[in-house]
């Protein structure tokens, strides 16, 4: 079987092929298995990670910063040298650690495609998993150019230049976890393979995409919590179209016996 690089030059020179509805009732059906269960996770560790952000801007801004409810609204040019240092630091740093959480939803919409058991320690496989670097590194420059560059246009005052590029570059990699996880591919190869696979079909993805966003609304309007359980779509979606672009990639159980399952 060629190897995740081959088969990208491959599609780098004649494409591929990938139908919408296929790829949504796929993914809608991968969404029913995991659906409860990672929105329980998620709405868990969203109050614990939010604690923990809480307690990390207060450290940085001061806690009569952080009850003022003008805080959220400080743009960069109120901020300090130092303070802009640590914000991009810290959310670049705050992306990266959480990166590897986002990739055990990749692994467990994987188990559940196959009907494998799944629990909530499937969340933190890649946490001790030999990807975890990758996975880290990759997050880690796409989230410190999107910050960058966001900041930046927000000090010209031109937020929506800002918005844009943050949503075109998320819009572009993020088909760069599941190349770490599922392709076994390094942190670099991993982001420019992302671009080459998002731009041989952009309108298809960007309608999928959609859909996500469609359905996160919908999540939002149900009382906010519904959101953690419209959430995980976004990872069966990422699943799906992953598996539907590498069509021969998924192994064989019997190719598979005495391997480290995406490890």
């Amino acid at each position: 079987m060629k190897s995740t690089l081959d088969q990208i030059k491959d599609i780098k020179n004649h494409g591929y092929t990938l139908d919408f509805s296929t790829v949504f009732n796929n993914a809608f059906e991968n969404y029913k298995k995991i659906a409860l269960y990672a929105g329980l996770i998620l709405l868990v560790f969203s109050i614990l990670f939010g604690i923990i952000g809480s307690i990390l801007l207060a450290v940085i801004f001061g806690v009569e910063k952080l009850n003022n409810p003008a805080f959220f609204s400080i743009k960069p040019t109120q901020l300090s040298s130092l303070q802009l240092f640590y914000y991009i630091a810290g959310t670049v740093l705050f992306s990266a650690i959480l990166s590897p959480f986002g990739a055990g939803f990749l692994k467990m919409a994987y188990c559940a495609d196959r009907d494998q058991e799944f629990n909530v320690s499937t969340i933190f496989t890649y946490y001790k998993s030999k990807k975890f670097l990758q996975i880290f590194l990759a997050t880690a420059i796409i989230s410190l150019f999107s910050v960058s560059v966001s900041t930046f246009f927000e000090m010209q005052n031109l937020n929506l230049a800002g918005l844009v590029v943050s949503l075109m570059t998320s819009y572009f990699t993020f088909l760069m976890i599941p190349l770490i996880v599922f392709g076994d591919l390094k942190a670099i190869d991993a982001i420019t393979s992302s671009f080459i696979l998002i731009a041989k079909q952009p309108i298809v993805l960007l309608g999928l995409m959609i859909t996500i966003v469609v359905a996160l609304i919908i999540g939002f309007m149900a009382l906010f919590i519904g959101i953690l359980f419209t959430v995980p779509l976004s990872y069966s979606m990422t699943y799906a179209i992953y598996y539907a672009i590498f069509k021969n990639d998924k192994e064989d159980p019997i190719d598979s016996i005495g391997q480290s399952d995406l490890e």
